[in-house]
């Protein structure tokens, strides 16, 4: 029996600044493909054909304790890369004491920031919605995935999964 790599420590940096201690939660993006039904003459069944990442892929939400002039001051952003985040986490297992180190940057604009409830005395919390246009994930230093939209590239464990159409397309 194995017990699972579970976080331990974990920081958020924006534009390199770190938020440690002031990062409440962070929400990592979900990996997600749209896929939808095709049933052509003579299929007994349908099967999901692979129309490339979900729409709803690109959110990053975090939370930081009270207020941050940094995240204000970007809201606006003119490109859709304009600002990076970058979590980076500490997982360990309970029955090896092996430790993993997850880092996932990504590169994007705020599209919310929710100030919350403010009262005095009570505890205030940000709450922030990036949207990323770009996204790499790494385990242990290691590349795993990596996502530019606006580049149109989309690469899984070293496999570049656009190469072929890029080419195709005179890219």
């Amino acid at each position: 029996m194995a017990l699972p790599k579970k976080l331990k420590l974990m920081d958020l940096f924006n534009e390199g600044n770190s938020y440690l201690g002031q990062t409440g939660e962070v929400t990592i993006p979900k990996l997600v493909r749209k896929f939808e039904d095709w049933r052509g003459g003579g299929m007994n069944g349908n099967v999901k054909v692979d129309l490339g990442l979900g729409d709803d892929i690109t959110e990053f939400n975090w939370k930081l304790g009270g207020i941050d002039a940094l995240v204000i001051e970007q809201f606006g952003a003119a490109t859709v890369g304009e600002h990076m985040l970058r979590f980076a986490g500490s997982y360990q297992r309970d029955d090896t004491g092996e430790t993993s180190a997850v880092e996932i940057i990504v590169r994007g604009r705020h599209e919310e920031i929710d100030f919350g409830n403010q009262k005095a005395g009570d505890d205030t919390e940000t709450s922030i919605k990036t949207i990323w246009s770009a996204y790499k994930l790494s385990i242990d230093g290691v590349v795993k995935v990596e996502i530019d939209i606006p580049n149109m590239i989309e690469i899984v464990n070293g496999v570049d999964l656009l190469e072929k159409h890029r080419a195709n397309i005179g890219h």
